[in-house]
């Protein structure tokens, strides 16, 4: 029987969701393209609603109550479920759709492949919006993939997740990037590179050891981490008129090495190739709107990898 004053519709739900999950409203309303002070109002209503604060205040973060945990996992459900309503036989013309597109990105590459992928989006897609999620040790993907909170995530594993859809997007050698000048900056053996002082990012997964770390832990060596930096693309603002070397893949040091007084030198460490990929989560496998949006990010990632073939 329907009720003529049903107590949630779509846009609640979601905010609801992305509440308990985020358990922020700053970033709430960030992701959500919304006020501070409209996500409050809805959290109002939605209290009223459940007759539960659903969330609380506990010193400077916001935990969910009982009540909250309990209501969450089916509203993630309801939440998937309306999105298989309204996407399942839908028809999709980019040139048209104004569709918010979310992407979960590691920040370096955003330097020279989200830069590809903006121009392309504007091209194909001009009314659509782009959300980029910066990726980092706090920050649960593969929960936001499940939750809808990000469409794809980007990321270069070694081992991606096994319970997620995958899909390579291009794959890169890696390479020395050093200061103009630096003593190694002809060449250095294995030795002078491990005993060298490095500058080294933070992993942006707490789960997911990154391909460097990975390949030199079974070597039983570890490089001279000298600086560590929370951002990539902080690390090579960090090696004009140092000795430090930073170690990443060549696109992303030749993009660098353009701009800054800096060196690509050949690695002594017989790395293997940095591949990187897109993953996303089995509700959307089969959204018109999502299989355009990865056909996109892998013909971007084509174009990134083809000058340096040629």
């Amino acid at each position: 029987m329907a009720r003529s004053n049903d107590p949630l519709d779509t846009y609640s739900l979601r905010v609801l969701v992305t509440l308990l999950t985020e358990r922020n409203l700053t970033r709430v309303a960030t992701r959500m393209n919304q006020t501070q002070s409209a996500i409050s109002a809805v959290l109002r209503r939605l209290r009223t609603t459940f007759q539960d604060e659903l969330l609380v205040r506990s010193g400077n973060t916001m935990v969910p109550t009982p009540r909250g945990l309990e209501v969450l996992e089916s509203a993630r459900n309801a939440l998937s479920a309306m999105d298989r309503l309204f996407t399942v036989g839908e028809e999709f013309v980019p040139h048209t759709s104004q569709q918010q597109f979310k992407i979960g990105c590691p920040d370096y590459l955003s330097t020279v492949f989200l830069a590809g992928v903006a121009q392309e989006l504007r091209r194909q897609a001009p009314n659509a919006r782009l959300l980029v999620h910066p990726l980092g040790p706090g920050f649960n993907f593969e929960q936001a993939l499940a939750d809808g909170e990000l469409d794809v995530v980007i990321g270069n594993w070694p081992e991606p997740p096994e319970q997620l859809h995958m899909g390579p997007l291009l794959e890169d050698g890696i390479v020395c990037l050093v200061a103009q000048g630096h003593p190694l900056a002809g060449g250095m053996t294995r030795e002078q590179y491990l005993q060298a002082p490095h500058v080294v990012p933070l992993h942006y997964s707490a789960t997911h050891r990154g391909v460097i770390d990975k390949h030199l832990a079974g070597l039983r060596v570890t490089r001279n981490a000298k600086v560590v930096v929370p951002f990539f693309s902080m690390a090579p603002h960090m090696l004009p008129g140092t000795d430090l070397i930073f170690t990443i893949s060549r696109h992303f040091a030749e993009h660098y090495a353009r701009i800054l007084p800096l060196t690509v030198v050949p690695c002594p460490i017989d790395y293997p190739p940095m591949r990187f990929y897109q993953i996303w989560h089995g509700r959307t496998q089969h959204a018109k709107a999502q299989q355009w949006l990865r056909g996109m990010l892998k013909l971007v990632a084509q174009r990134l990898v083809e000058p340096a073939r040629s």
